[in-house]
């Protein structure tokens, strides 16, 4: 495997077609993890219309570490508050059909569930929030969290 093959594959993996995508907005995932735990997570960003995606924002909440962001192709920034990263932002352009996935790490609060706010952003200058409740047409993706061992 090429060293710019295994780059690409690092931080974002494309994937062509519907079948890949679960649900039709920008989720976290595990959608399951531990309350107090460390966990990779991954983002998944499809881009459902005509309009290619050119940057996906997740907001960090107040009580989650971020511990790390997988680097590879496109990039990120991470906006911090203080000594904690308060928000990340890929940028990579994803075509319609497709799929982006990108990675992070991160301490879990001590709470039932986690809400991750994102932002996806198209070539068009126009925007998706997907900020709200479970139930709204554009619902935050939501990792519930079990209590600790």
């Amino acid at each position: 495997m090429t060293r710019t093959a295994v780059r690409a594959g690092a931080l974002a993996m494309i994937f062509v077609g519907a079948g890949a995508v679960g649900r039709a907005h920008v989720t976290v995932w595990p959608q399951q993890s531990q309350a107090g735990g460390s966990e990779r997570y991954t983002v998944r960003v499809p881009t459902e219309g005509q309009v290619a995606t050119t940057a996906v924002e997740l907001e960090v909440p107040s009580d989650v570490t971020v511990t790390g962001v997988l680097v590879g192709t496109g990039a990120s920034e991470a906006r911090r508050e203080g000594d904690r990263i308060a928000a990340i932002t890929w940028k990579l352009e994803i075509k319609p059909g497709e799929v982006g996935e990108f990675v992070f790490f991160a301490r879990n609060p001590k709470g039932s569930q986690i809400a991750w706010k994102a932002h996806q952003r198209f070539a068009d200058g126009t925007s998706a929030d997907w900020t709200g409740v479970e139930g709204d047409r554009r619902p935050a993706s939501v990792t519930r969290l079990a209590a600790g061992r």
